[in-house]
């Protein structure tokens, strides 16, 4: 037994060796070739030092000699301070960032994509990322080649984003730009398979939310110039990129493309022209105008320079609307800045608007509401009436009006309820609607009772609620307002890709409502939001950071955070 035991031994032994010598055998030429590629024997593999597969990381400030062809370089302060490599590996191919603030001038000639470099570095680690650093010595390998980026489709899971970070991607799908808020302050789109939406805007949405942000291979602030703009010194939410190639990293909570090549956008969602005229309609709009405040250094404009911006901004828009009756949202709550808003717009536009008069409280918010009117195309009716239940820190007013040419009268109603931010550590935090939602349905329970009253007041229920509600179409201050008879007019009217006044986070609904009395709503010829503001980038606006001073322009592009509202109204 003993000697059957140690005759199988030595026969797995002497197979054992022959294995490991077929195995020497079949790798002598990879050594041979990597020896005759580069100067010296590398002896770190790129999984080995990021901990591919089931391997741990190399630990850092390990010296190391590496090999990778460039597919990318990000050098200097104003960029990425370094370049990727990457490297075909037993693992697949695996990319690597190299962070070399020391670059010189020659180091620089020698690291261009298609290089195939060696270093001497250390292993090292920025915001969770392994990288090489501490770079002693760059020499160059004889295998320059360029690779062929990899294909891939967005969306991608969490276990395959993890493998590919670090590779030269490409994007043959269009993907669609669905933020554009960090475009000035850190050169950064967010993009999507398809413009995303707030989950609460239309009942029943089932969107992927999966975002890749295209960065500008630089992570410094306020870039100049301001990357990825069109002829219009803008980049629209909408609009889409196809062919995009880079090379994914992740940094501060996202995951990142940095381009190699130029992206080419196509402008899908192009910049509106003017609204036709109402003619013998009538047009209701609401406004939210971004806190127009004449007192400097508060809420709104900074300086006397950009309070002439926000004016004209907002005369540009309120000339295009062509609204007769005017909601206006986020006005100072001091008369002088209602007193010069009116003025400004009556003298900018040519057209003469007129304050809705009233003792009707205002409340005791640092902003509030106001109705405005064409009295050469309707006339009020009444004074402004205000609900001054306390669950209202800014009191919706109302007023009626009735076309010059005749006509009933109708109501219209404008409000503005608490906002979604300012959270409290307890009680009505966010629970999937945004915190004071609970406020909010009352809020919406309160309004309720206002419009009764106020079709009793007036003996008829003709009644148009216009504002910002704060609250998007599928939430339940809606619904509360709804399921009480109110007809949800762009619900109604426009499609769900059509239904937005609002971008938040590269995230698209809409706050700004129109809701109408079902006596109302018959009345209702068109309902639509005028896209001016919610899809341009915030640095047009007119509070913009330095590096966007070129690109102001007095038009009503970005003159506030919301687009505007619009409901014409025909009486048949």
């Amino acid at each position: 037994m003993k000697v059957t035991e140690h005759g199988a031994k030595r026969r797995h032994a002497v197979a054992r060796c022959a294995g490991l010598v077929t195995l020497l055998l079949a790798l002598l030429p990879i050594a041979a070739s990597a020896a005759a590629n580069c100067p010296a024997e590398s002896n770190a593999d790129f999984d080995a030092i990021k901990g591919v597969g089931e391997r741990t990381a190399l630990p850092s400030g390990q010296e190391v000699i590496a090999d990778g062809v460039v597919t990318g370089a990000f050098l200097g302060r104003d960029r990425l301070d370094g370049f990727y490599l990457q490297q075909a590996t037993e693992h697949g191919p695996v990319g690597l960032f190299v962070y070399m603030p020391t670059a010189t001038s020659s180091d620089a000639e020698l690291i261009a994509p298609g290089r195939h470099l060696q270093l001497h570095a250390r292993t090292g680690e920025y915001r969770g990322q392994v990288q090489l650093q501490r770079v002693e010595r760059i020499e160059t390998c004889a295998s320059d080649r360029l690779l062929e980026p990899k294909a891939v489709e967005w969306p991608l899971g969490e276990s395959e984003l993890e493998t590919l970070e670090g590779l030269l991607l490409e994007f043959p799908q269009p993907l669609i730009v669905t933020g554009n808020y960090e475009l000035a302050r850190y050169g950064s789109l967010r993009l999507a398979d398809t413009r995303l939406f707030r989950p609460t805007n239309t009942p029943g949405d089932t969107q992927q939310r999966d975002i890749l942000v295209l960065d500008d291979g630089s992570y410094r602030a306020f870039p100049s110039p301001i990357p990825y703009l069109d002829a219009d010194s803008s980049r629209r939410v909408g609009s889409s990129v196809q062919g995009l190639t880079g090379i994914l990293s992740h940094a501060f909570d996202a995951y990142r493309l940095h381009p190699i090549l130029e992206p080419h956008f196509e402008d899908a969602n192009p910049r509106p022209g003017p609204l036709p005229e109402p003619g013998e309609r009538l047009r209701v709009a609401t406004f939210n105008v971004e806190n127009y405040f004449l007192t400097l250094g508060q809420r709104g404009a900074a300086n006397a320079t950009e309070l002439e911006r926000q004016r004209a901004k907002l005369a540009a828009a309120v000339e295009g609307l062509q609204a007769d009756i005017l909601a206006l949202v986020e006005v100072e709550n001091d008369p002088r800045a209602l007193a010069d808003l009116v003025e400004q717009l009556s003298e900018r536009t040519g057209v003469r608007y007129r304050a809705v008069g009233g003792d009707a409280s205002r409340g005791s918010d640092a902003i509030k509401l106001a109705l405005i009117y064409r009295p050469d195309r309707v006339e009020a009716v009444s004074e402004l009436y205000a609900d001054n239940d306390p669950t209202h820190h800014r009191p919706p007013l109302a007023a009626f009006f009735r076309s010059v040419a005749g006509g009933p009268a109708f109501g219209v109603v404008t409000a503005h309820f608490k906002s979604k931010s300012g959270c409290p550590p307890r009680g009505d935090t966010d629970r999937g609607q945004g915190c004071w939602n609970q406020r909010r349905v009352e809020q919406a329970q309160a309004m309720n009772g206002f419009l009764d009253r106020l079709a009793a007041a007036e003996g008829h229920e003709r009644l148009l609620l216009i504002g910002d509600l704060n609250a998007y179409g599928a939430e339940d201050p809606i619904r509360t307002l709804t399921h009480a008879g109110l007809v949800n007019l762009i619900a109604r009217e426009l499609p769900p890709e059509r239904r937005y006044s609002y971008v938040f986070r590269g995230e698209s609904g809409y706050l700004d409502h129109a809701l109408a009395s079902p006596e109302l709503a018959a009345a209702v010829a068109e309902v639509r939001p005028w896209p001016i503001n919610a899809d341009e980038p915030a640095f047009l606006g007119y509070d913009g950071p330095d590096n966007a001073a070129p690109h102001f322009r007095p038009d009503p592009f970005r003159s506030s955070d919301h687009d505007p509202i619009v409901v014409d109204l025909e009486w048949r």
